[in-house]
């Protein structure tokens, strides 16, 4: 009894703050009837001391508190529980308002006291004004004034969650304000919470443009919750997608090859364009938009353009569709002129270049082909792109005309004469031109005398003198080189030509100079096991046989040495000289011989008899030759 007057006291002190109620004002006329009561009681109990002293309440006589019937003290108790808010729980309560000042709205929430909060919770909403039912939560339950700190923000962030959950779990759609742009999508307020909408989820289609959705209001659906994180994602494209799926299963159920349907440029990419049909995607490659080659499927379609398609192959479940645009126009070669033969000149654009020829387009999808050797009379091995470029606008013959398999082949060298045409007059034999080194092989090389026009020159006819292994050793790439024309083969087209014999040949004059029986003064210049060479002249080498290098005293000549030489053989084709040492005095010898041997016959005839003395004289100077050979 005593602790429920020290509540009551404490009760009345801080109900002075605020209006008391009808309830609270029943349950004190109800205590003040049962403290009469009590009073009453009391006094009747003094008549019986015993009695009274056994029943008297000395703890509640101390404190001067009187106690309270059982029954009267829960009947008050589940007053207050119903009439008050208890502030010790963390809840969202309904509160009313009941004023509102420069800085703060005060707010009935039926508890002990009224509660504060801050008009910048309310900046959502101007109109707020007294009567106005508003959600709160407790923030600080009694600040240094005795009041209640309430919180709009954080009671409307916990509504919001359980809103939130409770549409994930239903799958309600929900209203959500579009905020901003985000990295990869956009911010959106559902129910004053901010979620994430992913780029990939606002529309069914790429999205160009994220700006046009910034500031709009739209229905979603929640997707996704982190609780963790508190994290929200949201998702338009769901609500689209339920709607598409049996416009889809109704489109995939009635495709057919070669039918024609409405689409829209969905997406376009190097290697072609994706039409959205209606819910279903198909795809339409490149080499499927235009008869006339094209480098980007942007030079043909752009974003968003309606078109018809034709439906050219699908798989099995219809998921990858292959579709076409070109095939509704004729093929461009049945529209080609009937009267264009071989021979006959057309004019075009170069729309493909590579090294082996060009592709030229005379006409929208139809193209010919320029190969690099019919670009040019020359026989060189060159690449297209000496000759044109990309873009360039060329005229050509036409050299080769396939209707049925659509095939063209142009030639642009036609357009000039042949330079073999008058060849024997321009170059006959034995005429002297200067052409370009254009190419070298083992054998020769070849020169150009002009464009269409080339020769050989084999290695063997570039010097006289000079004993060429490679010809550039002798000349080089783009050098200018005198020649002769040797040889002319129309027909085969080809020319031979020689460049020493622009000059005369030298070994004319050795051949008088180095003949063979003539004697030149040389020095050994090199020496091997077959034998020697020695240079007469810068041009004339000759050659020592091992057993011509002998001296009259039966040694041989070494490197270095100087000595006289006899040419015993020249060859000026194969500009070969052979000398000898030993010749040079064997000849006497050799002589002498000869000389015996004409005396002894002349002796013979005379005497008709030969003396034994003549005959061991001849014998013995036989014996000395023989010897020495």
């Amino acid at each position: 009894m005593h602790h429920f007057l020290i509540e009551e006291k404490d009760w009345v002190k801080k109900l002075e703050y605020k209006s008391i109620t009808t309830s609270v004002l029943n349950l004190l006329s109800i205590l003040k009837k049962q403290n009469t009561n009590l009073l009453s009681d009391m006094s009747e109990q003094t008549q019986n001391t015993k009695e009274f002293l056994d029943t008297f309440n000395w703890e509640s006589y101390e404190n001067g508190i009187d106690a309270v019937d059982a029954s009267n003290l829960k009947e008050f108790e589940d007053l207050v529980e119903k009439t008050f808010i208890s502030t010790g729980e963390e809840e969202v309560v309904e509160g009313v308002v009941v004023r509102i000042t420069d800085r703060d709205a005060i707010v009935d929430i039926n508890a002990k006291s009224e509660g504060v909060i801050s008009l910048n919770e309310f900046r959502y909403n101007p109109n707020l004004k007294v009567g106005d039912k508003v959600e709160v939560l407790i923030d600080v339950r009694e600040d240094k004034n005795g009041q209640l700190v309430l919180s709009h923000r954080k009671a409307r962030t916990i509504k919001a969650w359980d809103r939130v959950i409770a549409a994930h779990e239903t799958g309600e759609i929900v209203n959500g304000f579009v905020k901003c742009r985000t990295k990869g999508g956009m911010i959106v307020d559902v129910f004053g919470i901010e979620a994430f909408l992913p780029g990939s989820q606002i529309d069914v289609k790429p999205i160009r443009d994220y700006d046009q959705y910034v500031n709009k209001t739209m229905e979603f659906k929640v997707v996704k919750i982190n609780h963790e994180f508190k994290n929200v994602v949201v998702s338009h494209k769901a609500l689209i997608e339920a709607d598409i799926e049996v416009q889809k299963k109704e489109i995939i159920g009635q495709l057919e090859k070669g039918q024609v349907l409405e689409g829209v440029v969905k997406n376009i990419t190097s290697y072609g364009v994706f039409i959205d049909l209606g819910g279903v995607d198909g795809l339409i490659h490149i080499t499927d938009l235009s008869w006339s080659r094209i480098n980007h499927p942007s030079e043909v379609l752009e974003l968003d353009q309606k078109l018809n398609v034709v439906i050219l192959d699908f798989d099995d479940e219809k998921t990858r569709i292959q579709l076409g645009l070109k095939q509704l126009n004729a093929h461009p070669w049945d529209a080609l002129d009937a009267n264009l033969n071989v021979g006959d000149k057309v004019k075009g654009k170069v729309v493909v270049l590579a090294d082996y020829g060009a592709f030229i387009e005379v006409a929208e999808g139809v193209e010919g082909l320029i190969h690099v050797s019919e670009m040019s009379w020359s026989t060189h091995l060159r690449s297209a792109q000496d000759f044109v470029k990309i873009g360039d606008e060329v005229e050509a013959v036409i050299l080769t005309l396939d209707r049925e398999e659509r095939k063209m082949s142009l030639g642009i060298k036609q357009l000039t004469n042949d330079p073999w045409t008058d060849i024997t007059s321009k170059y006959p034999v034995g005429s002297k031109h200067t052409g370009t080194v254009r190419n070298f092989t083992n054998f020769g090389v070849f020169v150009e005398l002009e464009e269409g026009i080339d020769g050989l020159v084999y290695i063997s006819d570039l010097s006289w003198t000079k004993k060429v292994k490679h010809p550039s050793e002798f000349v080089n790439v783009g050098d200018k080189l005198d020649v002769v024309v040797l040889e002319l083969d129309v027909e085969g087209r080809k020319l031979s030509l020689g460049h020493k014999q622009t000059t005369d040949n030298p070994w004319d004059a050795h051949e008088a100079a180095y003949g063979v029986g003539t004697v030149h003064n040389g020095t050994i210049a090199d020496l091997n096991d077959k034998g020697a060479t020695v240079n007469f002249e810068e041009d004339v080498v000759a050659f020592i046989p091992t057993r011509h290098l002998e001296k009259e005293d039966g040694k041989k000549l070494k490197k270095g040495d100087t000595a006289d030489f006899k040419v015993i053989e020249f060859n000026k084709e194969f500009k070969r000289v052979v000398a000898s040492h030993t010749a040079t005095f064997r000849e006497e010898e050799e002589k002498n011989v000869k000389a015996a041997e004409e005396k002894t016959a002349a002796n013979n005839a005379a005497n008709e008899k030969t003396t034994l003395g003549d005959i061991d004289a001849l014998a013995e100077l036989k014996a000395k030759m023989e010897g020495k050979n």
